[in-house]
């Protein structure tokens, strides 16, 4: 075991880069890309190997049938010799009919000698002789070298003729050009086919695939409509395997649905019960002595900022789960045009440019109570100007809001981030829990919250100095928070 271990750690050292990102690539390959990956293996491998399967049996049969044409000639040849009863001499009494014969060094042969004495030849060999093997009885047929050192092949027989003493060899010889030519044109032929053949099947295969996979494409989309809140439910005219899994996945999110409503109801309404005793007991407190009201109402404050916190936290996190997208300048309008007259009576100058086609998917109330947390810390702590922008950036939204207060140092803005802190608190230390529009010592949600609402939607907050002198609060929304609960990294811009 431990060998093979080191082994395969070996392996994976000395491999080169290239097969770790093909693995890597077709590991995480769409299934598409898979299957016609495949294909393109099967089809790489496969015709190859049929083509060369038929090519050898092709030149076998071409073989086949060039040696039955000279066996063909050579009996036409045989039946043509004759013994001379004079002068003991072999002789050919008619011609093969071929005309190649008779041309010089035309690649078509014969021969016939007994084996001491050279007796008669085709005029085709001229001074030249065909190789005479070693005695052997029956046809061979075999591949020889010519006379002009051109590839011939030959089939040989010896036999003996009445009237003649010797055993008498006789060959004839074709040259094999026309037969290797055959075999390349069927061979370029074939290559041109299957060729041809493989691409026509890899397109018919993409297109099939692409067929069969398109469910499984409508179905993503479906989910995609889902995650947005653009739709409720999943398609489910699909094929009986997906329409399964499509029922079913419905199933889950209508019980989802019915579980965050139930969850936020309750919430609502645990809310509601508990504010009831709480001001009953800020009441039956005024009755005791400063100090002890003082530590009771201190507690009191506690349970009601907790109540209220989780309260919201609950309400956002049931509205990323389905809200759909919302124009930003519609959503916030209200707000907007609130806080603008308590700038107003306030003398602060307030300058809000909101781009009217940026939107984002996030619950309007939470969109509203995040920009009015950041919009309210802004007016409370500003000298004479408040500047509010909203502008689409890369992926998403920017919500940007300046004050020209105190501001924040940077290690005070690092600390805020990294521990929750209020906002309305900015000289003198942090205390976790109070809103941006709460005095020292009231209410809210504060930062923590706002912390929540990124957290939840995907988005981003960064506290820093602001161009007009005091605290800039820049925020970042994701056009679709799914994107970015998916793995995808976000980009502020």
């Amino acid at each position: 075991m431990k060998g093979d271990r080191s082994r395969e750690d070996g392996w994976k050292r000395w491999r080169p880069r290239w097969v770790a990102r093909l693995g890597e690539w077709l590991r995480l390959a769409p299934l598409g890309a898979r299957l016609l990956v495949a294909s393109l293996v099967l089809v790489i491998v496969l015709l190859p190997l049929a083509g060369a399967g038929l090519s050898y049996n092709f030149r076998q049969s071409a073989t086949a049938s060039f040696d039955s044409r000279l066996e063909s000639l050579l009996n036409a040849l045989l039946a043509g010799m004759q013994v001379d009863n004079i002068g003991q001499r072999l002789q050919l009494n008619r011609s093969l009919g071929d005309a190649r014969f008779d041309r010089v060094y035309s690649g078509w042969y014969w021969q016939v000698t007994d084996g001491d004495d050279l007796t008669l030849t085709s005029r085709s060999l001229w001074d030249q002789r065909l190789p005479v093997p070693q005695d052997d009885d029956g046809i061979h047929v075999y591949e020889v070298e010519g006379p002009r050192d051109d590839d011939l092949r030959m089939i040989e027989r010896d036999l003996r003729l009445p009237g003649h003493r010797e055993t008498v060899h006789v060959a004839l010889a074709g040259s094999t050009v026309e037969l290797n030519h055959e075999v390349g044109r069927f061979e370029r032929l074939l290559i041109l086919s299957l060729a041809t053949f493989g691409v026509l099947l890899l397109a018919g295969l993409a297109l099939q695939m692409r067929w069969g996979l398109a469910p499984l494409r409508r179905m993503s989309a479906n989910l995609r409509a889902v995650e947005e809140g653009e739709i409720e439910r999943l398609d489910t005219q699909l094929p009986v395997e997906l329409k399964e899994l499509a029922l079913a996945m419905n199933g889950v999110l209508e019980r989802d649905r019915r579980l965050i409503e139930r969850g936020r109801a309750a919430a609502g309404n645990l809310a509601h019960a508990l504010k009831t005793p709480v001001s009953v007991l800020k009441t039956l407190s005024e009755r005791f002595p400063e100090a002890q009201r003082r530590p009771i109402n201190t507690e009191l404050t506690r349970i009601d900022d907790a109540v209220r916190h989780h309260l919201a936290r609950a309400s956002a996190a049931g509205g990323v789960a389905f809200s759909g997208r919302v124009s930003i300048h519609d959503a916030i309008a209200p707000v907007v045009q609130g806080l603008a007259k308590l700038a107003s009576r306030r003398g602060i100058r307030f300058d809000a440019d909101i781009d009217s086609g940026a939107t984002a998917r996030i619950d309007p109330q939470d969109l509203q109570e995040l920009t009015g947390n950041l919009l309210e810390n802004a007016l409370r702590w500003a000298e004479g100007r408040v500047l509010f922008k909203v502008s689409r950036v890369s992926q998403g939204v920017r919500l940007r809001i300046e004050d020209d207060g105190p501001g924040m140092t940077q290690a005070q803005s690092e600390a805020a981030l990294a521990r929750g802190v209020r906002l309305d608190v900015r000289d003198s230390g942090f205390s976790s829990g109070s809103s941006a529009g709460s005095g020292p010592g009231g209410s809210g949600l504060g930062l923590a919250i706002v912390e929540d609402l990124m957290m939840l939607y995907g988005g981003t907050l960064r506290l820093e100095r602001a161009a007009i002198g005091g605290l800039a609060a820049d925020v970042w929304l994701p056009a679709s928070p799914v994107s970015v609960q998916s793995g995808e990294t976000p980009t502020p811009g």
